[in-house]
């Protein structure tokens, strides 16, 4: 993947003349250097996790106003020019939200060690630059929520903010109903404690069953470890919805941006609207695929 392509945050000028939105969320004392982190300003805007923002200052390859920066705790603010490799970054752009149905065979992240295809190499070409929200396995499909701002991600991810992630899971074997009981009490997998799941039966299909399973946690693996772990083994998962936000007939591969009504409703925010006064939807189109190196 070009540079170009994939720092799409980069900007050919530096809005001087234009504030950064209001922080998101945050406090101001009279002791708080003006200004927002410098991680929160580059993952607001697009450019990475605060984590990997972290990451990419201890590294050497951001600057404030011509000066390499080697920590991140360092307030900017609007005033300041903020550069990542030498690029200047652009004012952040309103918070928004995409649900993307992930088909199998994709890893959730930017770049894959290993060469495999990502769910970033599949989205439209016109997507600004997104952050998934949590992750889907290589082998797991379903509703994956996709960003553009750092502290949508944050907050969507809290384990306070209590969503109920749902999945159809299909298993190999006939599970019993003080298997199911075991699994909406808690167990635990090598040490790690799981919280009780929300575990129906729908139906036994001849050696395997399908289960509508609800978590509130989502570790790593965990319906897949949690299965093994009582004896079964998972053939099949795809996630049907994350809190209020649904799958519904979103086919595999497909992009839909969630409607103003709903950021206002769920997030408190406002949707950027098109021309006609309604939310942008993307267009589904694929991205040429790069050369791997």
């Amino acid at each position: 993947m070009s540079e170009s392509r994939s720092c799409p945050f980069i900007a050919r000028r530096a809005p001087l003349d234009k504030g950064w939105p209001a922080p998101y969320p945050g406090t101001m004392t009279d002791k708080t250097p003006p200004g927002d982190r410098i991680a929160k300003v580059l993952s607001r805007a697009g450019v990475a996790s605060r984590r990997e923002a972290e990451r990419m200052i201890e590294a050497g390859r951001v600057s404030v106003n011509g000066k390499v920066i080697d920590s991140p705790a360092l307030n900017v603010t609007p005033r300041d020019k903020i550069t990542v490799d030498g690029t200047l970054v652009e004012k952040p752009e309103a918070p928004r939200l995409w649900l993307y149905h992930k088909p199998t065979g994709l890893v959730t992240t930017e770049r894959d060690e290993k060469g495999r295809e990502t769910v970033f190499d599949k989205l439209p070409e016109d997507m600004p630059r997104v952050m998934s929200v949590g992750r889907l396995d290589l082998n797991s499909e379903g509703l994956l929520l996709l960003t553009n701002d750092g502290g949508i991600k944050r907050k969507l991810e809290l384990p306070s903010t209590g969503w109920v992630r749902k999945y159809r899971v299909r298993v190999n074997g006939k599970p019993e109903e003080a298997v199911l009981e075991k699994l909406r009490k808690g167990i635990t997998v090598d040490g790690e404690a799981f919280q009780g799941m929300s575990v129906t039966l729908d139906r036994q299909q001849g050696a395997n069953a399908w289960l509508t399973i609800g978590l509130r946690e989502g570790k790593n693996r965990e319906i897949r470890r949690a299965m093994e772990a009582v004896g079964l083994t998972v053939n099949r998962l795809i996630r049907i919805s994350y809190g209020p936000f649904r799958l519904g007939e979103l086919k595999a591969g497909a992009v839909e941006e969630v409607k103003g009504r709903v950021l206002r409703d769920q997030l408190g925010l406002e949707a950027p609207k098109d021309p006609t006064g309604t939310a942008k939807k993307t267009p589904v189109r694929r991205r040429k695929p790069t050369r791997k190196r």
